[in-house]
């Protein structure tokens, strides 16, 4: 098998969005549960922030999947793409966060 097939990769980036959501459902949890145990309302806002964007990152998957099936223009807006930076940075900070509230001395 000596062809290229770029379809493939299409579907791959799609299922990166859905898998990109579900990390960062999974960070979000973790946050929250850090957050309700250390009382600290920063951490669980942040932890309901990352709740939201994990579902949005997770319906643009299913979006960019929908495109590709219909054979429309499956190029993702930048601004998607720049939200999605922003999400992980997001993700980070609420980690570390997460670590420090309920770090033991």
């Amino acid at each position: 098998m000596s062809g290229y097939d770029p379809g493939v990769q299409r579907e791959r980036t799609a299922l990166a969005w859905s898998r990109t959501g579900l990390a960062v459902l999974v960070n979000a949890l973790i946050v929250l549960r850090a957050g309700a145990q250390a009382n600290q309302l920063f951490v669980l806002a942040l932890g309901f922030m990352l709740v939201a964007a994990s579902g949005g990152a997770v319906v643009v998957g299913g979006w960019r999947s929908r495109r590709l099936a219909a054979d429309a223009d499956p190029t993702t807006p930048w601004f998607l793409v720049v939200a999605t930076v922003c999400i992980v940075w997001l993700a980070s900070v609420a980690a570390v966060g997460a670590i420090a509230v309920t770090a033991r001395p």
